[in-house]
């Protein structure tokens, strides 16, 4: 009874903001074009390739797949870290796999992520990187994505700790608005190219608080955010939230997008426990506004989530 009551709330409650979606897909592997235009999403965020590799890429008219059909695609790009599975990586850089550039690396290289094998550091401000970047988003406009959504935009933190293994530490404003000037680049290129070109950054928020003319925030689209009402199975500490809330809020209030991920389905089927967890996420997330994607507990991005009654 009592998961009925939460799954009658998490369809009563209104969605602030016209026209502002309810939910979204993201899907980074095994995605299938016939199955994302079955599922009823009307966004989409995905890989600009079905394996990762440049000669996997999705062609122009699979996306336009999407495009006919209203679906909004924005296509995920690491800006923070290299990854060793795309078209720019060398293996040389890294020949023993042991997470430490070899000699010979080019210089904005940094340490693998030790959460994330195979995901390296960068110094994103250096030239060489974002012109890799750019050539990447050159790749995703060429497809006809209707955007780019921006993983770890958080990296900024990572050159402003001092325990860092690289032997270079930046003041925490000096490498958030390394980012921002990273952030804008992207914008301007890629709508240089493609007037109303959607970008869509992923977490780390708080680096608003660096965007001194107010610059970036009226750039964006949107902004995505992970675990913000839920981390996996638990509920985040009321501190996290009221960190988080008001950045993503503000946007909101200016008619952009926020897109909540949160991996709450553990897998178990829907009901009991489980749906009343994806059910009080996904409420919560509505009432604030922002599209909800209910992903599951294992974070591999590997299928459509489909909550009958939630989501889409």
């Amino acid at each position: 009874m009592r998961s009925e009551v939460v799954l009658a709330i998490a369809l009563l409650v209104p969605v602030a903001g016209a026209g502002a979606p309810r939910s979204f897909l993201y899907q980074l592997q095994d995605v299938h074009i016939p199955t994302v235009l079955a599922s009823g999403f009307g966004l989409v965020v995905m890989d600009y390739s079905r394996d990762g590799s440049d000669a996997g890429r999705f062609r122009r008219w699979e996306i336009g797949r999407l495009a006919k059909r209203g679906i909004t695609a924005l296509a995920y790009l690491s800006i923070g870290e290299a990854e060793d599975y795309r078209f720019y990586w060398d293996r040389s850089w890294d020949a023993d796999r042991d997470g430490t550039p070899d000699p010979g690396a080019p210089g904005w290289l940094g340490h693998a992520n030790p959460g994330w094998p195979g995901n390296y550091k960068v110094r994103y401000w250096d030239p060489g990187w974002q012109a890799i970047v750019l050539s990447y988003l050159d790749r995703i406009l060429s497809q006809g994505f209707s955007g780019v959504y921006l993983d770890t935009v958080d990296s900024f933190e990572y050159w402003a700790d001092p325990h860092n293994p690289e032997g270079e530490v930046l003041p925490v404003g000096v490498a958030a608005r390394r980012m921002i000037s990273l952030l804008l680049r992207i914008i301007d290129y890629a709508r240089e190219r493609v007037p109303g070109f959607m970008v869509v950054p992923q977490n780390a928020e708080w680096i608003l608080d660096f965007d001194g003319d107010g610059r970036l925030f009226a750039a964006v689209s949107g902004w995505g955010a992970e675990d913000l009402f839920f981390r996996g199975t638990e509920p985040t500490v009321r501190e996290w939230r009221a960190e988080r809330l008001p950045y993503l809020d503000r946007l909101v209030a200016a008619g952009k997008l926020v897109l909540s991920v949160d991996y709450v389905d553990d897998g178990s089927g829907y009901n009991g426990a489980n749906l009343e967890r994806i059910a009080s996420y996904v409420a919560e997330a509505r009432a604030r506004g922002y599209a909800a994607y209910a992903a599951r507990a294992d974070r591999a991005l590997d299928e459509i989530v489909i909550v009958p009654g939630i989501q889409p």
